[in-house]
Formats: structure tokens, C-alpha cells, sequence
């Protein structure tokens, strides 16, 4: 797709199409679900569905464990809108591409975008089931979605000192302790993939001060604080990084751990929108 189709321009057309699908309403946050996470869109109440391949400038998901569906509704009474399932780079897709559904629902009204992943742990003890709150994030995928023209709307240098917002970061841990879901915190490193790492490539994201590892989120989080947007991110440990158990990795055991544990991770989201 060109450029503009995945610009400002193309978001306010996409938003278009899904407003009139989903009807007009204000989402007070976006959420965006990772892979095994979707489940949390079947808790959304009076839920209006869109498949990706309905809305212009969106492509279907390609991953086991992403729907592919734009999902609005109420979550905690307050009307939400959900992003089941992204689109990665390693698919094919460009970084604009990647990260346009968050200008769309950008344009749809949100202003909080609350991201969601499945990683490695890389920090020890990081366990399989375990939330971890991004507080900052290193962009290994080598690539910006805001590279080219400066899209209407954009900073052309976002400020990325405080990728995720402090204030929303504090929303999280209070919405975990009242679920009584424990939780850490730390840094999410994002690589291109598709292949998991190495237990070298580990071992230098660790020296490199990352907690965990995953194939997506960064680009998302660039184009919100584009957008000033502020943002949170959580992601769910489905598995030790690679020479840290000696076990073999497998996206099938990521999507089963993620489903396992998903309750945890719907139960403070839960409780966030219900604070925002």
C-alpha cells in the first residue's frame, strides 16, 4: 500500500468506514491485544465487530492467535474500543502498516492506547505467566513508522523519554492490586523476528538492560506518542528466553501460555479502564 493510504489522510478514511460499523462513540482507550490475549474482547459488552479485511488500509493477521477484528463496546462501563490481534513486521508488513491501526483509532477518538504482548523473560526470575508493566522499551527492529513525510497531526521528533506515561503506569499497578494479581515492571525489547533469539542474542539484551523480548509493540508506541497519545503496555511471560531453561521455544507453547494466563491479564485491564 502507498504511503498516504497509511498516513493521516488514510486513517481518517479508515475511520470513516468503521464508524460506520461500530456506530459513533468516544473510546476513553484503545487496547490493542496480543498474541493469545483476544479473549478479552468476548468480556466487551454490547461488542460491535469489524474484520480487519473490512477496513481500508488494514490487512488480515497471518498468526495463529490474532482474530483480526476491530471490537467497540463497553469494558468496566466505559466504552472501549479493541484491536484483536496486530500486524507484525515479520509478515511482510511495512512499520507504517504495522502501526496504522493506531492512527485509526486515533482518529476514532482514543487518546489512551494500552498495548499488550506476549515476550520472553529475559530478567531472572521472570516465570511463564508472569505480567510485566513496560516502563521503557528498546526499538531493536532496526525500522521507524515515521520515516517519510511528516503526517498532519504528527511531532516530527516525538520526545521518547517517557515512552509510557507515568500516570498510567501508576493506574496499572493500582488495578493489579486490586485484582490481586501480582506484577513486576521493566524494559521490552522489540526485535524483527520471526525467528526467536539466540542464547547469545539474549544474553547481549540483557547486558543491553532488556527484562523481556518480543516481535512487536515498539512501532505502535512510536506512532502514539507521534500522536501524543499517552500510553501503557503490558506484556505476558509465556516463556523463559532462549538458554535460560534449556527447553525449546515454540509459538504453539507461547499462544497456550497466553491463553492460560489471560485471566490475570483481563482482570487489571479490566480495572484500568475502569480508573481512567
Amino acid at each position: 500500500m502507498s504511503a498516504p493510504t497509511l498516513g493521516a489522510a488514510g486513517a481518517q478514511a479508515a475511520a470513516r468506514a468503521v464508524r460506520g460499523r461500530l456506530g459513533e462513540r468516544t473510546p476513553v482507550a484503545a487496547i490493542v491485544l496480543g498474541t493469545g490475549l483476544d479473549r478479552l474482547a468476548d468480556r466487551i459488552e454490547g461488542a460491535v465487530r469489524l474484520p480487519y479485511a473490512d477496513v481500508p488500509g488494514f490487512a488480515s493477521p497471518s498468526v495463529v492467535g490474532h482474530r483480526g477484528e476491530i471490537v467497540g463496546g463497553r469494558l468496566a462501563g466505559r466504552e472501549v474500543i479493541a484491536l484483536a490481534g496486530r500486524l507484525h513486521l515479520y509478515e511482510g508488513h511495512s512499520p507504517r502498516a504495522a502501526a496504522f491501526p493506531v492512527r485509526v483509532v486515533h482518529a476514532l477518538g482514543a487518546r489512551v492506547l494500552l498495548i499488550s504482548n506476549a515476550a520472553g523473560g529475559i530478567r531472572r526470575p521472570l516465570r511463564a505467566g508472569d505480567l510485566m508493566i513496560i516502563e521503557d522499551q528498546i526499538n531493536l527492529t532496526w525500522h521507524s513508522p515515521l520515516v517519510g513525510a511528516l503526517e498532519p497531526g504528527d511531532e516530527r521528533f516525538p520526545d521518547m523519554s517517557s515512552p509510557y506515561a507515568p500516570r498510567l503506569l501508576t493506574l496499572l499497578r493500582e488495578a493489579a492490586r486490586a485484582a490481586g494479581v501480582p506484577v513486576t515492571a521493566g524494559v521490552y525489547a522489540g526485535l524483527l523476528g520471526p525467528s526467536y533469539e539466540t542464547p547469545a542474542e539474549v544474553r547481549m539484551l540483557e547486558r543491553l538492560g532488556a527484562d523481556a523480548v518480543g516481535m512487536s509493540t515498539v512501532a505502535e508506541t512510536i506512532v502514539a506518542r507521534a500522536l501524543r497519545m499517552e500510553v501503557a503496555g503490558v506484556s505476558l511471560i509465556t516463556n523463559e528466553a532462549a538458554g535460560l531453561s534449556g527447553a525449546a521455544l515454540s509459538h504453539e507453547e507461547v499462544v497456550a501460555t497466553a491463553a492460560g494466563a489471560a485471566e490475570k491479564l483481563e482482570e487489571v485491564v479490566m480495572r484500568f479502564v475502569a480508573l481512567l
